[in-house]
């Protein structure tokens, strides 16, 4: 069928929420990732279970991460990004340093998701008043 050309489906709209919340879970994705690493060439893990476990717990955590930065257009998928943040802090009791991680990420996680819901909520409120002064 050459030279038939098919109309151009529309992008959906990303909000602020999911637009920054994706941003900061990507990036922290890779730094979770060299904090498995870490784990790993620390032999931070208890005494019994091989120390290539925080090998695939971090690279566990950081796809899981991905996965659901592509998720965030739903409510559930901003609550499991909340989850990993969890998760994630639960790593200072192997390695202390990886509280730093947390915090830092966790609290990018909350002023993403924070305001961003807040200017989601601020242009859906211009929009609706514009398509009413029409």
């Amino acid at each position: 069928m050459a030279g038939v050309s098919r109309p151009r489906r529309e992008r959906r709209r990303r909000g602020a929420a999911e637009s920054l919340g994706s941003v900061v879970l990507g990036f922290e994705s890779i730094v979770v990732f060299l904090g498995g690493l870490t784990v790993y060439g620390l032999g931070a893990l208890p005494e019994g279970v091989a120390d290539w476990w925080g090998v695939v717990a971090g690279a566990v955590l950081a796809v899981g991460m991905i996965v659901i930065s592509g998720l965030l257009r739903h409510r559930w998928g901003i609550l499991l990004g909340w989850l990993l943040q969890v998760v994630l802090a639960l790593g200072v009791f192997l390695v202390p340093a990886l509280g730093i991680v947390a915090l830092v990420f966790g609290g990018m996680y909350a002023y993403a998701t924070i305001k961003g819901a807040a200017l989601d909520r601020r242009n859906a409120a211009l929009a609706a008043d514009e398509s009413n002064g029409d």
